[in-house]
């Protein structure tokens, strides 16, 4: 398997491609950060206080540039999210191994941030199912987490068909030590095991 810090992989259907982000994306991406209906859905957790909501084309282009640094620092993959029909970006894929010293340590921790067009269960589903099973060999995990706030439905019901189960443990901020809810997890499949 590849070091998707050496090399990032690329991931594709006849609708979406996921590759590494890059700068001439920010301007889909600012339709994306810039939208409102669609910040509510994006995991800031532990991330220093940034809610992710970006209102110029400058701030998009800065945090594309911290999305580049990090991934060169091997802190995290940011992918694009494009839609291969109308050749546009409509989201980003953010996925590391987390070290920690609570319950989600070692951990695949995934962030999906997508225009709220886009928030709709079979979407998310044909999105994920890219990306999903490469990333417990990818980042050498058990499990993967994700954050799915109570209101978002739609996420929920597309995390569900993939088996993901809502928990109780909260994960616990780096920077803040602050408690963090609304985690589902899905364990690695039996067919993955070494």
């Amino acid at each position: 398997m590849t070091n998707p810090y050496e090399k990032c992989p690329i991931y594709q259907n006849d609708t979406y491609l996921l590759r590494l982000v890059d700068a001439a994306d920010a301007p889909d991406l600012l339709l994306v950060y810039s939208d409102e209906q669609a910040v509510p859905f994006f995991n800031s957790d532990n991330c220093n206080g940034d809610n992710f909501h970006y209102t110029s084309l400058e701030r998009m282009q800065k945090a594309i540039e911290f999305w580049l640094r990090e991934y060169s620092c091997k802190g995290f993959v940011r992918w694009t999210i494009i839609n291969k029909t109308i050749n546009q970006a409509v989201g980003t894929i953010e996925l590391f191994n987390r070290k920690s010293e609570d319950y989600f340590n070692n951990c695949g921790l995934l962030r999906l941030d997508l225009r709220s067009d886009y928030e709709q269960e079979a979407v998310i589903y044909e999105i994920l199912s890219l990306i999903l099973l490469p990333a417990f060999e990818l980042f050498h995990c058990q499990m993967i987490a994700t954050k799915v706030p109570s209101f978002a439905a739609q996420r929920k019901r597309a995390m569900t068909q993939f088996g993901f189960a809502d928990t109780e443990h909260t994960l616990i901020g780096g920077h803040d030590n602050k408690r963090y809810g609304n985690y589902c997890i899905l364990q690695k499949p039996l067919s993955l095991a070494e």
